[in-house]
Protein backbone atom coordinates (compact mmCIF):
# COMPACT_ATOMS: atom_id res chain seq x y z
CA UNK A 1 0.00 0.00 0.00
CA UNK A 2 1.11 3.39 -0.93
CA UNK A 3 1.99 5.71 1.93
CA UNK A 4 2.35 9.01 2.65
CA UNK A 5 4.74 9.96 5.80
CA UNK A 6 3.63 13.42 6.69
CA UNK A 7 3.42 15.79 10.27
CA UNK A 8 0.66 17.30 11.88
CA UNK A 9 0.00 20.94 10.47
CA UNK A 10 2.67 20.69 7.71
CA UNK A 11 2.25 22.76 4.64
CA UNK A 12 3.96 20.84 2.51
CA UNK A 13 2.29 17.55 3.58
CA UNK A 14 -0.87 19.17 2.40
CA UNK A 15 0.58 20.23 -0.76
CA UNK A 16 1.46 16.43 -1.02
CA UNK A 17 -2.22 15.62 -0.43
CA UNK A 18 -3.31 17.72 -3.16
CA UNK A 19 -0.57 16.44 -5.94
CA UNK A 20 -1.52 12.47 -5.25
CA UNK A 21 -5.28 13.37 -5.84
CA UNK A 22 -4.13 15.75 -8.85
CA UNK A 23 -2.20 12.17 -9.83
CA UNK A 24 -5.50 10.07 -9.59
CA UNK A 25 -4.08 8.66 -5.96
CA UNK A 26 -6.67 8.04 -3.77
CA UNK A 27 -6.05 4.74 -2.06
CA UNK A 28 -3.35 5.37 0.16
CA UNK A 29 -2.55 5.44 3.72
CA UNK A 30 -0.88 8.48 6.03
CA UNK A 31 1.50 8.28 9.01
CA UNK A 32 1.62 10.81 11.20
CA UNK A 33 5.59 10.83 12.55
CA UNK A 34 4.76 13.16 15.18
CA UNK A 35 5.71 11.87 18.44
CA UNK A 36 7.53 8.65 17.03
CA UNK A 37 10.93 8.74 17.67
CA UNK A 38 11.67 6.20 15.22
CA UNK A 39 10.26 7.46 12.50
CA UNK A 40 11.50 11.33 13.27
CA UNK A 41 15.00 10.00 13.63
CA UNK A 42 14.19 8.24 9.50
CA UNK A 43 12.04 11.29 8.19
CA UNK A 44 12.26 13.84 9.98
CA UNK A 45 14.04 16.78 8.00
CA UNK A 46 12.22 15.04 4.35
CA UNK A 47 8.67 15.01 5.18
CA UNK A 48 6.25 14.52 3.22
CA UNK A 49 7.40 11.24 1.82
CA UNK A 50 5.65 8.47 0.08
CA UNK A 51 6.82 5.03 0.48
CA UNK A 52 5.89 1.99 -1.50
CA UNK A 53 6.95 -1.03 -0.28
CA UNK A 54 10.99 -0.38 0.57
CA UNK A 55 10.88 2.63 -2.41
CA UNK A 56 10.60 6.21 -1.37
CA UNK A 57 10.04 9.27 -3.69
CA UNK A 58 11.29 12.54 -1.49
CA UNK A 59 9.40 15.77 -1.77
CA UNK A 60 9.06 17.90 -4.33
CA UNK A 61 7.18 15.59 -6.52
CA UNK A 62 4.84 16.85 -9.26
CA UNK A 63 1.50 14.66 -10.04
CA UNK A 64 3.43 13.38 -13.35
CA UNK A 65 6.26 12.04 -11.59
CA UNK A 66 4.27 9.98 -9.18
CA UNK A 67 2.47 8.49 -11.97
CA UNK A 68 5.82 7.42 -13.29
CA UNK A 69 7.16 6.43 -10.40
CA UNK A 70 4.25 4.20 -9.55
CA UNK A 71 4.30 3.19 -12.72
CA UNK A 72 8.06 1.81 -12.60
CA UNK A 73 6.77 -0.28 -9.85
CA UNK A 74 4.10 -1.77 -10.88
Amino acid sequence: MLTLIQRDDCALCDEAWEVLHQAGVNDFESVFIDGDKLLEQRFGQFVPVLCLQENEMHWPFTAEQVKLWLQTLQ
